[in-house]
């Protein structure tokens, strides 16, 4: 075989590669979507309940067993995925089974999966996905800050606020040119003030140490007062 022959066969090669590589990444993202949709179908209130009930989540994570930090791990990601349902009793359970630092560390690995499998289904899929989960109100309350130049540095700001719409907006950052690496960053580095005050005051109360948790929970709530105070100020400038 010719140079210029064999030179095409191995970009007929590659390219059959690659496309069985797309193949096969699109048909595990739409594994994940049906699965979703079955999930939703099937046990839609009662997802709702089960997430929204921290003595629910925590009494199932603890029957895991050895097992209870991964279950612990797929909940986050599940609560993510699914963006309709609660984050904070799992980030209350995960800080009240396995205190402050394990808690964090695997909110924050459960966030980085979840945030991954999002900008995947987002960017391959669009707004089918978005829509699946946001009414249309809803994504145009968070439209200014899609639009808006400093998109990266913005939804930075606004993730390390508490008590902004996280999930809504790490769906509408998949909708935007950012790397998925760049949102995996700034999502996961964002919600860790969210999650430091959820496992800190579950972790207090586990050890029996009411008043700090107490404390904890009382200055979370002045910081999401304030933090939504601030991201609807930031929208109205931003959005002129």
């Amino acid at each position: 075989m010719t140079p210029s022959g064999t030179s095409q066969a191995n970009a007929q090669e590659e390219n059959a590669r690659h496309k069985l590589s797309r193949a096969a990444r699109i048909g595990g993202i739409a594994l994940i979507v049906l699965l979703m949709l079955a999930a939703l179908a099937t046990w839609g209130p009662s997802l709702w309940h089960f997430f929204s009930n921290g003595e629910a989540v925590k009494a199932w994570v603890d029957a895991q067993g050895s097992w209870a930090p991964l279950a612990m791990v797929a909940l986050v990601v599940a609560q993510i995925v699914i963006a309709v349902l609660p984050g904070e009793p799992v980030e209350l359970a995960a800080g009240y089974l396995f205190g402050f630092w394990e808690g964090t560390a695997i909110c924050l690995v459960g966030g980085l999966v979840g945030t991954f499998v999002v900008t995947a289904l987002v960017k391959l899929l669009g707004m089918r996905i978005v829509r699946m989960f946001f009414s249309t109100d809803q994504l145009e309350r968070v439209s200014w800050l899609h639009d808006a130049r400093r998109f990266e540095l913005l939804m930075f700001i606004v993730f390390l606020m508490p008590g902004t719409p996280k999930d809504v907006l790490t769906y509408v950052a998949g909708l935007s040119s950012c790397p998925w690496w760049h949102i995996a960053a700034i999502t996961t580095v964002g919600r860790i003030p969210s999650i430091i005050t959820s496992t800190l005051a579950a972790g207090f109360a586990s050890s029996g140490n009411w008043t700090a948790a107490i404390i904890t929970l009382a200055v979370t709530l002045v910081l999401v007062a304030l933090g939504s105070s601030a991201y609807a100020l930031l929208r109205r400038r931003t959005a002129r």
